[in-house]
């Protein structure tokens, strides 16, 4: 009896050792530097930004970020919690990257959109709706009054 206990737990390590019994499936979420959204390395201690999650880039130690099954057909193979779908639906962000203050989406969709939820410009950001080329809503101080039209109203240029 204790022969065929101990011949059992050995059968079940070495099978999941394989693989080939299923696991549970490790939440990864984690809350990386500056409040973002992150993942979760498997030494449970590295989290990495969403955005670094399949760049081809081995940032946790095991490759977990960019193993197959997690990269295999972006943005479906990744956990919801590592993505923002914009607006237009051909388009994606990783989680990160939303409420940046820069237009990755291409449409605003990402900082101005009820989806991201932004909140309001910080003390070293104008408010100026809509603002042109990279940015959404609020755009850098440090572009007020350096000549180039930065806001729609160049409010940028005239009252900043």
């Amino acid at each position: 009896s204790a022969a065929a206990l101990l011949l059992l737990a050995t059968t079940v390590g070495l099978a999941v050792a394989l693989g080939l019994l299923s696991h549970t499936p490790v939440n990864r979420f984690c809350t990386a530097f500056n409040n973002q959204t992150g993942f979760l390395c498997d030494d449970s201690v590295t989290c990495i930004l969403a955005s670094q999650v399949c760049d081809g880039l081995r940032n946790c130690r095991n490759r977990e970020d960019e193993q197959e099954e997690l990269c295999g057909d972006l943005p479906n193979s990744l956990p919801g919690y590592l993505v923002f779908r914009c607006s237009n639906p051909a388009y994606w962000i990783y989680a990160d990257q939303r409420c940046n203050r820069m237009n990755d989406c291409g449409d605003c969709s990402d900082e101005m959109g009820s989806l991201a939820a932004c909140p309001p410009c910080g003390l070293e950001w104008w408010s100026c709706s809509p603002v042109l080329y990279e940015y959404c809503s609020c755009i850098p101080r440090r572009l007020c009054r350096d000549g180039i039209q930065h806001c729609l109203s160049w409010s940028d240029e005239y009252i900043c």
